[in-house]
């Protein structure tokens, strides 16, 4: 089964904006730093405070999050699973009802 491309979903906008001014050291983060942390485009970061997207994958939710100082759940959500599905017969026999 592919995993899922952006099982994270931003829950507030506005919070990551907020965050943004001021991050748990107290210091401000530019757009091009955060992306550099989460390792993706800035225009990605970009699009995420404007509100024009409102994903990201697991790896780039979780470095955003450590680089504003916040837990992973205060500013993300999860899409859908958190584990894989079962796809093969013996697995999907073996889960208990």
């Amino acid at each position: 089964m592919r995993p899922l491309q952006n099982p994270m979903q931003l829950a507030s906008t506005e919070l990551l904006v907020l965050l943004m001014k001021r991050t748990g050291d107290g210091r401000g983060v530019s757009v091009r730093d955060l992306a550099e942390a989460a390792d993706c485009h800035p225009s990605k970061i970009d699009h995420l405070r404007n509100g024009r997207r409102q994903t990201a994958t697991q790896a780039e939710a979780e470095a955003i999050a450590r680089r504003l100082g916040v837990d992973l759940m205060c500013l993300w959500e999860h899409t859908g699973r958190t584990i894989e599905a079962p796809t093969e017969p013996a697995q999907i026999a073996a889960v208990p009802a």
